[in-house]
C-alpha cells in the first residue's frame, strides 16, 4: 500500500503543480473534470449500453402514459409500477461500472482530501503538534530553522501523549523530528495558504491508515510511536461567497460535468 500510495503521491504533485498559483476552485475543477472523463470511459466499457437506453426509453414511455392517460387510475398505477421495476433495472444495469469506480475514486478523494480539506498553518500563529507514544517513554522534539518550539512539552500520561505548542515563522514544507530514546520519527508540516499537500497525521502501518492517511509514508508498525498529529483546520472552497466543503464541489462538477460530456462521449447514464 505505502508504494501505491507513493505512486498517487507523485502523480497528483505533478498533475496539480501548474494550478498551485492558481484559484483552488479553478484547479478542482479541473480536478472534477478529469474524474468526470474517467467515469464516463468506465461507463462505457464496462455497461451494456443498449440496454441501459433501451430501460431508459421504457421509463420516458411510462411517463408519457401517465400524462396521457392521467383520468385513468388503472393506467397510472400500472405505469408507476413500470416505472420502479425499469428504475431497478436501470441500478442494476449501473452497478457494475460502480464497482469497478469504487476503489480508484477512494484513492482519488484520499489523495484530494489532503491538498484541499485543510486549511493552511499561518506564520506566527501557534499550532499543537501532539505524539502518541506506545510505551509511555518521554519524547523530546527537534525544529528545524522556520518552525519555533514555544512552549515545553506538556505530558498527559492517561492518554500517553505529549503536546507541544509550536509557531511557523516562514512559509514553505517543514520536518520535524519526534526523538523517543536512539529512535527518530519525522512528521511534515506545510506553511502557506495556497494549493498544497497537508498531512494531519501520521500513524503507523496498516491498511485502514495508510487508506486513510496516504500524504506520508507511516510510521513503524510496533514502534514507540504510534501517532504524530498537527492539528490543522479544516477548510472550505469559496463558491460565490459560500463556504462549501471540497467534496460537495468536488462531487457536484464531476456530476455536472459527466451530464454535459455524456453525448459527446457516447455515453448512457
Amino acid at each position: 500500500m505505502s508504494l501505491l500510495n507513493s505512486v498517487l503521491d507523485t502523480v497528483f504533485d505533478v498533475l496539480l503543480r501548474p494550478f498551485a498559483a492558481l484559484p483552488v476552485l479553478f484547479s478542482l475543477a479541473i480536478m472534477s473534470l478529469g474524474t468526470a472523463i474517467a467515469m464516463l470511459l468506465v461507463v462505457r466499457a464496462t455497461s451494456n449500453q443498449p440496454a441501459l437506453e433501451a430501460v431508459k426509453r421504457r421509463i420516458h414511455a411510462a411517463f408519457f402514459e401517465i400524462r396521457l392517460f392521467n383520468d385513468d387510475l388503472r393506467a397510472i398505477f400500472r405505469a408507476q409500477k413500470e416505472i420502479l421495476r425499469y428504475n431497478a433495472t436501470y441500478l442494476r444495469l449501473l452497478l457494475v461500472p460502480m464497482v469497478w469506480m469504487v476503489v480508484p475514486l477512494a484513492l482519488i478523494i484520499a489523495q484530494l482530501q489532503f491538498r484541499y480539506g485543510y486549511q493552511g498553518l499561518a506564520a506566527g500563529r501557534p499550532v499543537l503538534l501532539t505524539a502518541h507514544l506506545r510505551s509511555g517513554e518521554r519524547a523530546r522534539l527537534d525544529a528545524p530553522a522556520g518552525i519555533r518550539v514555544e512552549s515545553d512539552s506538556i505530558w498527559f500520561p492517561a492518554a500517553k501523549e505529549m503536546t507541544w505548542r509550536i509557531v511557523p515563522e516562514t512559509p514553505g514544507d517543514h520536518i520535524v523530528t519526534l526523538r523517543v530514546g536512539n529512535e527518530a520519527f519525522t512528521k511534515a508540516i506545510h506553511v502557506s495558504n495556497g494549493l498544497a499537500k497537508r498531512s494531519p497525521r501520521r500513524l503507523t502501518a496498516g491498511f485502514v491508515n495508510e487508506v486513510l492517511y496516504p500524504a506520508e509514508p507511516p510510521l513503524p508498525a510496533g514502534g514507540p510511536v504510534d501517532a504524530i498529529r498537527v492539528a490543522y483546520l479544516e477548510g472550505d472552497i469559496d463558491v460565490f461567497a459560500w463556504k462549501l466543503n471540497w467534496m460537495v464541489v468536488f462531487f457536484v462538477l464531476s456530476i455536472v460535468f459527466a451530464f454535459v460530456l455524456r453525448k459527446p462521449f457516447g455515453v448512457t447514464m
